[in-house]
């Protein structure tokens, strides 16, 4: 009870990590990478599609990202997209591709962007907070139903509060090397 408990919380404490590192990679940094767009929604025939399902994606050279739709009649709409979205890029479209030049950032912009990567680290440590609750709350029910005892008890709650703390610290590392990364000029 108590390992297949602990098991579960350290498995969804990973995938909140993993969560974490995706939402960083939409953070923009000085270099163009695919990962900027390939989430990005677009109105396809009346649905919401993400854009790496409707385009190969490429970054040919560190500050330009090409999008090639394997549909051409669906140019335009992904280009509306891009301007909607909150990148701060502006499309070129020649009738086959869309290209993104993706500019330098400014001083103000990277400050901007650190405090959107705190808040996404943040998150993530809330998430693998809230997965410690659930577990603890898991523990003490199977405590208080007499299935484990007092120590054990304990003893599992320490594992998890360790865990806890590995996972946490994990999310901070991230989130510091995304924001030296984006403070390197």
């Amino acid at each position: 009870m108590i390992a297949e408990t602990l098991s579960d919380a350290e498995h969804r404490m990973q995938s909140a990590v993993v969560a974490l590192d995706r939402d960083l990679e939409t953070v923009r940094t000085g270099r163009a990478r695919p990962a900027l767009v390939e989430g990005l929604k677009v109105e396809y025939y009346g649905s919401p599609t993400p854009l790496n399902q409707l385009a190969t994606i490429h970054s040919p050279e560190p500050r330009l990202i090409t999008i090639a739709p394997w549909d051409r009649s669906q140019l335009g709409t992904i280009e509306k997209a891009i301007q909607k979205s909150d990148l701060g890029l502006n499309p070129t479209n020649d009738g086959n591709i869309i290209r993104l030049v993706v500019p330098a950032l400014t001083e103000d912009r990277r400050k901007d962007l650190v405090k959107v990567v705190h808040k996404k680290v943040e998150e993530g440590r809330v998430a693998v907070r809230n997965v410690r609750r659930d577990s603890l709350d898991e523990l003490r029910k199977l405590q208080h139903d007499k299935t484990i005892s007092d120590d054990e008890g304990r003893r599992a709650q320490e594992q998890l509060q360790r865990l806890t703390d590995h996972f946490v610290a994990e999310i901070d590392r991230h989130g510091h090397a995304k924001e030296q990364e984006l403070l390197e000029v």
